[in-house]
């Protein structure tokens, strides 16, 4: 299986893809969110994984964006615990760095270190495997990078901190995207894009049909419209079997609620 992921080889996406799915599978790396949600299309990927939402540094707002805007469907899940490095060239000391770049999710899981360390201007990039890379390639002892200690490793840069997170309960979840529909009679989670109607008590009636039945919404997340100054397209993850008369029940009178829904995947939930 082709498996594409944000990044470059050493990425943390990569570490997750290899969890979920094994050593087997062909990794595809891609620049940019948007080159990984077009890969599938473009025929270079079977399957896309897509970082969702980090426990620190919350939600990935370009991802969300992104899949709603693609066809693609979530198929799968999986949450790694994220421990980043401060990662120099061969010559680098922590005391000589000036300059840190890193993705912005990854530099904002990195707060106290920032704030211990108030003369190093931090930068955002694209991917945390990559700044490595560009760190060790330039050989400027005053530039570092964020990244894991296998993007060290791969890299061969000077590992010059470790643990820089704010809190050690750092996790990060990934969804595997797929064009078509899979069926698993497992699934205890769906995931739902819905737009509603904009009066007042429209979420509360989108909400409490779940509510009653005893369904549990693990999270809700808005994005703007495009093109449609605040109206919002609100994600849901609910707790429930995707077979169950509760569900079908549930999203019935949804229905009635919203102007739009869009079921987006239901899924095995990934366990820590």
């Amino acid at each position: 299986m082709r498996v594409a992921f944000q990044g470059e080889r050493g990425a943390f996406s990569e570490e997750a893809a290899i969890k979920l799915l094994g050593e087997e599978i062909r990794l595809v790396p891609r620049p940019t969110f948007e080159a990984l949600f077009s890969a599938v299309g473009e025929g270079v990927a079977d399957r896309a994984l897509a970082p969702m939402e980090n426990s620190l540094a919350g939600s990935v707002a370009r991802s969300y964006d992104l899949l709603l805007e693609s066809e693609l469907l979530i198929e799968a899940e999986v949450i790694i615990p994220i421990s980043h490095t401060l990662i120099g060239c061969p010559a680098a000391t922590l005391d000589a760095v000036r300059v840190v770049e890193s993705h912005p999710v990854a530099l904002a899981q990195c707060e106290r270190f920032f704030a211990a360390h108030p003369r190093i201007e931090r930068i955002a990039t694209d991917d945390t495997a990559a700044s490595v890379r560009r760190v060790v390639e330039r050989g400027d002892p005053a530039r570092a990078a964020i990244a894991s200690r296998r993007a060290a490793a791969l890299y061969e840069g000077q590992i010059l901190a470790e643990h820089l997170e704010d809190d050690p309960e750092n996790y990060t979840r990934f969804v595997l995207l797929t064009p078509s529909p899979v069926v698993s009679g497992d699934a205890d989670k769906v995931s739902l894009a819905i737009q509603l109607k904009h009066q007042p008590g429209a979420l509360y009636h989108a909400l409490e049909p779940f509510a009653r039945r005893g369904i549990n919404l693990l999270k809700i997340e808005s994005r703007p419209v495009k093109g449609r100054p605040w109206q919002y397209h609100i994600y849901l993850d609910l707790k429930t079997s995707p077979d169950s008369r509760e569900t079908d029940d549930g999203l019935a009178e949804l229905q009635a609620h919203a102007e739009e829904v869009r079921l987006l995947g239901h899924y095995v939930s990934a366990k820590e």
